[in-house]
């Protein structure tokens, strides 16, 4: 399998969507500094081309059997045509996870599951679960919840910003905008299940200023990283989804005061002004655990 020891959450700043009819893009997306890849057998691939890119998936996993990226498999729905076929090509491939799409309540999941446990899959194939339609919002809560199914297998959320839109009716200029109170719903329920939550695309891959902007924005909304339709974009979601220097540094800082001979053993501590909790501490570790993973991560793509 493509798997890296992760950091609990994983670092998934950067996730980038690859179509799995392209073998060239398949083969350049392992050189790249996203720090997951998924791999695309739904909305990326016309119909025609669906055998064929399951396929091209099967033999680029046959002979790059492991990466410095996550390896996550994107199938169509379990009710298509395809979808029984690509989650048998996909569980042959060995990807940290397959990718749910149009995951509309906690069924859409499990039946995935059933489907892997039939096939006796390793616990190590995660599912993520892609929320881009308005039952899938209303069930967010619920579906983000099955982490504690031991059986479910589920570790990620993915918002589809393009589909729910459709669905919903909202276009035009002000579509993120009005998007924004569903959005919070998703990051909150993914929150609330301790589960890794990744925010949609950026649809315009020319307007660099526009994906910097909207990475940001994801990262000040609570999501965990961005998924992506072009490398370029790889850089800003990375820079704009690691931790602050500011915030790392005061981290630091906090965990030593807990550590102190002074503060042993206290459950609150006066800290720079301010009184910290051991709930502060914990965020603290957890900021330090993604800034030593994206720093590793940096070191291992320099030459």
């Amino acid at each position: 399998m493509g798997m890296i020891a992760l950091p609990h959450p994983p670092l998934r700043r950067s996730v980038l969507y690859v179509p799995g009819d392209r073998p060239r893009a398949i083969a350049k997306a392992e050189t790249l500094a996203a720090d997951a890849v998924i791999f695309d057998l739904e909305d990326a691939v016309a119909p025609g081309a669906k055998a064929d890119a399951r396929e091209t998936i099967r033999a680029h996993f046959a002979a790059v059997p492991s990466s410095a990226s996550e390896r996550v498999i994107r199938i169509n729905a379990l009710s298509t045509s395809w979808g029984t076929e690509d989650l048998l090509a996909a569980r042959a491939a060995m990807p940290d996870a397959i990718l749910i799409p149009k995951a509309d309540d906690v069924a859409d999941v499990l039946a995935a599951a059933d489907a892997l446990d039939e096939t006796d899959a390793p616990a190590t194939v995660r599912l993520w679960a892609m929320i881009e339609t308005p039952r899938g919002v209303l069930n967010a809560s619920a579906i983000a919840d099955l982490v504690n199914e031991p059986l479910s297998r589920l570790d990620c959320l993915v918002v589809g910003t393009n589909d729910l839109a459709k669905d919903a009716g909202i276009a035009g200029s002000t579509m993120r905008h009005n998007l924004h109170p569903w959005l919070m719903l998703i990051v909150l329920a993914a929150k609330a299940a301790g589960i890794t939550v990744l925010d949609g695309v950026f649809n315009d891959h020319a307007d660099t200023a526009g994906c910097v902007a909207e990475c940001r924005q994801g990262a000040e909304m609570g999501f965990d990283g961005k998924t992506l339709i072009h490398p370029a974009q790889i850089a800003p979601a990375n820079a704009a989804f690691a931790p602050d220097a500011e915030d790392v540094e005061r981290a630091e800082r906090l965990v030593a005061a807990f550590a102190s001979n002074d503060n042993a053993g206290k459950g609150v501590i006066a800290f720079e002004g301010s009184m910290a909790e051991l709930l502060h501490l914990k965020q603290a570790e957890r900021l330090l655990a993604r800034a030593a993973a994206a720093a590793q991560r940096e070191r291992s793509e320099r030459p």
